[in-house]
């Protein structure tokens, strides 16, 4: 018999804004999730067990199999996601949550279950730097070959920044431009990097037992490379704790150093790295006609110069 799942309107109204990727309109794709939700629950043999959940790309399920608690999740086919299950099959479940099943051509994931209310957003900051920057530790092995390359993401980024004049002031192009040639002579690693690793992509574990990981990664979008590329995210999460003037300097550099010492990241690497990354998303916020966030960037991007 196949399972009924109720998806409520405003969760398929909120992809209305995703324009195509490598797929179908947010729109488009939302109409699909309710079916694709009941053929995983079918398929893996799983029984609803709470209301469907949803973030900027996915949305999920609780569900239970055999009395085991565990997520169905169906994600938005866009191209930063294209590895998503591939890094989470070779993470198994080491800094991240465990991928129970996948259904690549449709998106679908089945994944252990973790609290979606606890995140690392809960905790003080630079306890917060800390564990996140354990996480990458554990999350910083061997890539496969089949993720794309951090040097490649960040090339094809800038290019299209090159192409759209004006957006943002020449001078910082130009700077994130050199900065990753030199980056790209002297990286010759290809550890697998989660990609988006903020705070709220950092849930409490549920597991048992005196060994077991407290804080999970979930959401990657992945890339292979230098780990400095990793710590950008932290930095643009949490901005309301920064303050201004010499704090905000401070309360950035304070966050590179105390998250790559826990990493086992070079923390210049980092520095320089997270300057290329901020530009191409200054860019991004400056192109979605995000004021606010785009002087936020700018503003970053000082205080990570010497």
């Amino acid at each position: 018999m196949s399972v009924r799942i109720d998806v409520p309107a405003a969760v398929l109204n909120s992809f209305d804004a995703l324009t195509p990727s490598i797929g179908p309109s947010g729109d488009e794709w939302a109409r699909t999730v309710p079916r694709l939700l009941a053929d995983g629950a079918e398929r893996w043999g799983l029984a609803p067990d709470g209301p469907v959940r949803s973030g900027r790309t996915a949305v999920a399920l609780p569900v239970r199999r055999d009395d085991e608690p565990l997520v169905l999740r169906v994600g938005w086919p866009h191209a930063e996601a294209v590895g998503d299950h591939l890094a989470l099959r070779r993470w198994a479940g080491h800094g991240a949550v465990r991928l129970v099943a996948a259904d690549p051509a449709t998106w679908t994931m089945l994944l252990e279950r973790l609290d979606p209310s606890t995140d690392l957003n809960t905790v003080a900051i630079d306890e917060a730097c800390e564990l996140a920057g354990e996480v990458m530790s554990r999350l910083h092995v061997p890539a496969p070959p089949t993720i794309g390359a951090a040097v490649d993401f960040c090339d094809d980024r800038l290019s299209n920044l090159e192409s759209v004049p004006d957006v943002l002031p020449r001078r910082l192009v130009v700077r994130a431009r050199g900065l990753l040639r030199e980056l790209s002579v002297s990286d010759a690693g290809r550890s697998l990097l989660h990609g988006g690793l903020h705070f709220r992509n950092i849930l409490r574990s549920q597991r048992a037992g005196a060994d077991a990981e407290a804080w999970l990664a979930i959401d990657p979008r992945p890339l292979a490379g230098h780990p400095g590329f990793e710590l950008q995210p932290l930095l643009r999460d949490r901005v309301e704790e920064y303050g201004t003037g010499s704090a905000f300097r401070w309360g950035v550099r304070r966050r590179l150093e105390i998250a790559c010492e826990a990493a086992g990241v070079d923390e210049e690497v980092a520095r320089l790295w997270s300057i290329v990354h901020s530009v191409i998303v200054a860019f991004r916020v400056a192109q979605d006609g995000d004021g606010e966030a785009t002087s936020f960037h700018i503003a970053l991007l000082k205080a990570l110069e010497d």
